[in-house]
């Protein structure tokens, strides 16, 4: 059974979908200097609007979006949701330490929010899923999502990931490891300074082909296979050597049906961090070709965590929609041998690769077709 895409819902500190992609095909960047908690320097963040966001609100925002795209009403009964995210309602729970905000309301705020606020919009009477995996929340999500529709579970599933992660202990986290730049984000850059955190996030509308075309519906591409495995090396450094990272890749070419001189252009992770982009340019080398077109958007949306991968997915869509490779937004010098789009450019796109590397050693890769 095909998998394909029909509508997509997206927000990030550059915009909607429409907007946050003409935006970085123009290079631009949604990262600027903010001060959002006045017992924390200003840093580079990209926020959506002049405030953290809340998750829940972002939620309702882009599925409303994709279900719109797909031209399809409320409500969805049979359809699937599997919408996951890394921080959760993590903001909420931070005011509630502070004496902020009612108790009463806690179950709104658990990790699975994201995904019962979605089947409660659409009224659905499916299965819902809720998964977390770090970084790779985005992939993972669309993944399962797939899979649900190619094991006949479901003909049509909600999926995606959404992040609102501006709060006080996720940038004094990140700011202890030493992995929060100073001025922006850099990605593959020679001097990248670490990553920049970063609102938003994508849902997508996944259908059977079959279904698809009974209503004449569009299709921005068909996901055709994943790859999912874990290091089990460290907490936060990835493996070296990328032995399990690789293996994702070979999966999913596998899976498939694919060979590495068949992919078109890579969505990489590039969070803009010594250690991810070393690895990942190292691990790029070894499976593609030096000639494979590679960007990160991260220097235009900032680091979404959870929802990285699915902001990566929904560039790699519109990549295939309109023939065009993204930019490395943020790159100056190229630290590494491989062929970084440093413009927008038309190219001749047929498959892409979507990857996603989190925390934990989760290593995520997705395959998208015309």
């Amino acid at each position: 059974m095909t998998v394909v895409v029909t509508g997509i819902g997206l927000v990030s500190a550059l915009g909607n979908l429409t907007q946050t992609w003409e935006r970085l095909v123009e290079g631009r960047s949604g990262i600027q200097f903010y001060q959002p908690f006045s017992s924390l320097e200003p840093r580079p963040i990209a926020l959506i609007d002049k405030h953290p966001a809340e998750i829940l609100s972002l939620t309702q925002q882009v599925v409303s979006d994709a279900i719109d795209d797909a031209g399809l009403k409320v409500p969805l009964f049979d359809c699937g949701v599997v919408v996951g995210s890394s921080r959760g309602n993590q903001a909420q729970w931070e005011r509630f330490t502070t004496g902020q905000g009612e108790l009463s309301n806690w179950l709104r705020t658990l990790p699975n929010g994201s995904a019962i606020a979605t089947a409660q919009l659409i009224q659905s009477q499916g299965m819902v899923l809720a998964p977390m995996a770090a970084c790779a929340t985005g992939l993972w999500a669309i993944a399962r999502g797939a899979e649900l529709i190619w094991s006949g579970q479901c003909q049509r599933v909600i999926c995606g990931a959404i992040e609102a992660p501006i709060t006080p202990l996720t940038l004094i986290g990140f700011e202890r490891m030493g992995a929060l730049a100073k001025d922006g984000a850099f990605p593959f850059d020679v001097d990248r300074q670490g990553l920049v955190l970063g609102e938003g996030g994508a849902v997508f509308v996944l259908e059977s082909e079959a279904l698809a075309q009974e209503r004449k519906a569009e299709i921005y591409g068909r996901v055709l296979g994943f790859g999912l495995t874990a290091d089990g090396y460290h907490v936060s450094a990835p493996e070296p050597g990328s032995r399990a990272a690789i293996a994702a890749v070979n999966q999913c070419l596998e899976r498939s049906h694919l060979r590495a001189e068949d992919i078109d252009y890579i969505h990489a992770h590039g969070t803009a961090t010594q250690l991810n982009d070393r690895n990942e340019a190292h691990l790029i080398q070894h499976c593609f070709s030096d000639s494979v077109c590679v960007s990160s958007t991260k220097g235009a949306t900032g680091h979404t965590l959870g929802g990285s991968g699915a902001l990566g997915a929904a560039f790699c869509l519109m990549a295939l929609k309109h023939q065009i490779v993204p930019p490395n937004v943020g790159i100056r010098n190229s630290e590494f041998g491989i062929a970084i789009a440093q413009t927008a450019k038309s190219a001749k796109l047929e498959i892409v690769l979507c990857f996603s590397f989190g925390f934990g050693g989760q290593n995520a890769i997705v395959a998208f077709s015309r």
